[in-house]
């Protein structure tokens, strides 16, 4: 074929194209790239799976980001529609052109609309429509579910959340064979927790990952929904605010508001932790210190929060102070005229906060009504008799673990210096449970109910580290706060107690026990290497015996360097060396504000750094220097009225729907014929 005869068919060709082209630049459109509450029916075009799901009036955001087709061009309006009715409420918008993550086109408009309900049980499809400044028009559709009530019995009162952070099955075990013993394969005694009678399993994965972190971990029992990992009591958005994303209402907020509870949480973590925080706070950076503490008091009359107790004094004293971290760039301050933060203060009843890094958070906690116990001794003084608000606050960021602040309380009682605790300047820490039983005292005389939440908070930190004797004694200190729990719920009759974890931490596993007496394990050690630590001492089947842990009359192991000891791995560990023995010291806690100053700059800067003398490394499967989540179920235990609704295998957001309904439309029946589906 001739090249003239093949040149007006391509000629013709390019015309079509060119013509095709300019059709669809015509009929291009604005698109909406973000749609929020997150569904399956945006996402993938699937109605199902149902990813949100909240109560008959719980109250969430809307949201959608929407992109011009054109950098010229920009939003005019939007509206939202429920069922295919307009929501009559006012939809704020937002312009990309400053504040929003790079990935969005600064000619993108982010619009919200705030505090929606909906007291109609069932699915419902929710649609953006948006109109572009020449006319064009964009929808998108994404659908939740109402949970209905189910017909139930008697309400439950109170509820108690005990929440031992990173507790999987294999940390429950070590607890209760360290604390309780075992004879001829039999354990001696229960633990608390072992006595519940109904137990399940929960699934843990977060909104954006497998494997999540505390923050979603925890506020998908107390929201009902996903959250991103690090985000907590909100939806993910586009915009660089931590404090203005797309909020969900927490339990502590539906109980507040309508049947007047109160709120309490303890923790052995600095208050600010992701798994305190994502009770009564929303923000999608759970590292905004400033500002999350500030939320704390200021929407008390949200929240109900009557008793806040742990670490996290530096994020109440004014940034003049010495050990302050108070600082305005991770604070909040919402505008007032600025409808996109303006509807949070208008429509929540948010308080509008402020940058005020020098604030006395403290004093203003006591001005509000709060008593401040700053050690156990003045703890201990506070008659709950008289006291209706409670704040704690027993160290600079995290509590000391339960081995140093046993030990530091051994020493102390004999005249000498308690160790660990002397060099973080905080020897007089209150033990959890001695916390858990004040916090029970103050809320249980609000006569219309409370939730309660203690955090078991280093049983995951000491898990990260790698640091087995550390996680163990703080999983027994967690044990005997449950105890004091259950004791309360079973003399009260109307509460309701549940504990379970927001995930496991670095694939613990028992491997078996030591085949040597502790001194010929230091004498192995000196020698080093596999064949000396590894081949000479673990013992696996029925070489690993039954370790026998002497415990003293204060609960915890008179030592733990016992012969034929515990022997415990990790599935999920970096690279570390190991000798079998405890380490003397913890490993340098950066969230402390004088960790890089003497005494506490001597301690090993991380797992790696420890018994290198033995020379046995232990290959990691992870990179960096700690151990890491993993994504395994994990054990959830219940008693007192409603328990029954906690058995099988549940998501972790199914939690929350069956502890409003005790404390909302009251108990229901068990039925184990019925499937669960979600």
């Amino acid at each position: 074929m001739s090249l003239e005869k093949i040149k007006p068919k391509f000629y013709i060709t390019s015309l079509a194209a060119l013509s095709l082209l300019a059709s669809h630049a015509v009929m291009a459109a604005p698109e909406v790239s973000r749609l929020t509450p997150p569904s399956e029916l945006f996402t993938s075009g699937q109605a199902a799976p149902l990813i949100a799901r909240f109560l008959p009036e719980q109250r969430f955001d809307l949201q959608a980001t929407i992109v011009p087709d054109a950098a010229d061009k920009n939003i005019a309006k939007a509206k939202f529609y429920v069922d295919g009715v307009e929501i009559k409420q006012d939809v704020a918008m937002k312009s990309c052109v400053t504040g929003c993550l790079p990935k969005v086109a600064k000619h993108a408009s982010i619009v919200t609309l705030r505090a929606y309900s909906n007291a109609q049980p069932g699915v419902h499809v929710f649609q953006v429509e948006a109109i572009q400044n020449d006319g064009q028009v964009t929808k998108a559709s994404g659908n939740f579910e109402i949970v209905p009530w189910q017909v139930g019995g008697r309400k439950i009162k109170n509820i108690i959340i005990m929440l031992g952070d990173g507790m999987g099955a294999a940390q429950r075990t070590a607890a209760r064979i360290v604390s309780q013993g075992y004879a001829q394969g039999k354990a001696k005694s229960p633990l608390a927790m072992d006595t519940f009678p109904i137990s399940g399993q929960i699934k843990t994965a977060s909104l954006n990952s497998l494997v999540t972190d505390s923050s979603p971990g925890m506020s998908a029992y107390v929201l009902g929904n996903k959250n991103n990992n690090n985000e907590e009591g909100v939806f993910p958005d586009d915009t660089l605010d931590p404090f203005d994303n797309p909020r969900i209402e927490y339990l502590s907020e539906y109980l507040s508001r309508t049947q007047g509870k109160a709120l309490g949480l303890v923790t052995t973590a600095d208050v600010f932790d992701a798994t305190p925080a994502a009770n009564a706070v929303h923000t999608s950076n759970r590292g905004a210190g400033t500002g999350i503490v500030d939320q704390y008091l200021d929407d008390r009359k949200l929240t109900g929060l009557s008793v806040l107790m742990g670490g996290g004094r530096k994020w109440f004293l004014p940034a003049t102070v010495p050990g302050s971290a108070r600082s305005n760039t991770h604070d909040y301050a919402f505008s007032s005229t600025d409808g996109h933060t303006a509807d949070i203060v208008k429509k929540w009843g948010a308080a509008p906060g402020q940058l005020d890094k020098d604030r006395d958070l403290i004093a203003d906690f006591q001005t509000a009504g709060f008593k401040y116990a700053s050690d156990f001794t003045t703890l201990s003084a506070i008659d709950v008799k008289t006291t209706d608000k409670l704040l704690g606050l027993f160290a600079y960021s995290n509590m000391n673990v339960a081995l140093d602040k046993i030990d530091g309380r051994r020493n102390i009682a004999k005249g000498m210096k308690g160790r660990v605790v002397d060099d973080f300047g905080f020897p007089d820490q209150p033990m959890l449970e001695e916390m858990t039983s004040k916090a029970l005292g103050v809320l249980k005389k609000n006569k219309k109910g409370f939730v309660l939440m203690v955090e078991g908070a280093s049983i995951d930190k000491q898990a990260h580290n790698m640091d087995t004797e550390r996680w163990i004694l703080d999983t027994i200190e967690f044990d005997r706060a449950i105890k004091i729990a259950q004791e309360f719920a079973e003399k009260d009759g109307e509460t309701l107690v549940i504990v379970t974890a927001d995930h496991e931490c670095s694939g613990v596993a028992l491997i078996g026990g030591s085949m040597v007496t502790d001194a010929k394990l230091q004498e192995l050690a000196k020698e080093g290497g596999a064949s000396n630590l590894r081949d000479k001492v673990v013992g696996i089947y029925e070489k690993a015996g039954f370790p026998k842990y002497t415990i003293s009359a204060d609960g915890y192991p008179a030592i733990t360097d016992i012969d034929y000891r515990l022997l415990v791995g990790y599935g999920a560990n970096s690279d570390r060396y190991e000798d079998w023995r405890a380490n003397p010291l913890p490993v340098q806690d950066s969230q402390q504000p004088f960790a890089k100053s003497a005494p506490l700059l001597a301690y090993p800067v991380d797992p790696s750094a420890r018994d290198m003398d033995g020379k046995f490394l232990v290959t990691g499967q992870v990179p960096g220097n700690s151990g890491v989540h993993t994504a395994t179920d994990i054990p959830i235990s219940a008693m007192g009225p409603g328990a029954w609704s906690f058995t099988g295998v549940l998501d972790n957001t199914d939690v929350f729907f069956h502890m409003a309904q005790a404390a909302v439309k009251g108990v229901v029946k068990p039925n184990f014929n019925q499937s669960r589906k979600r």
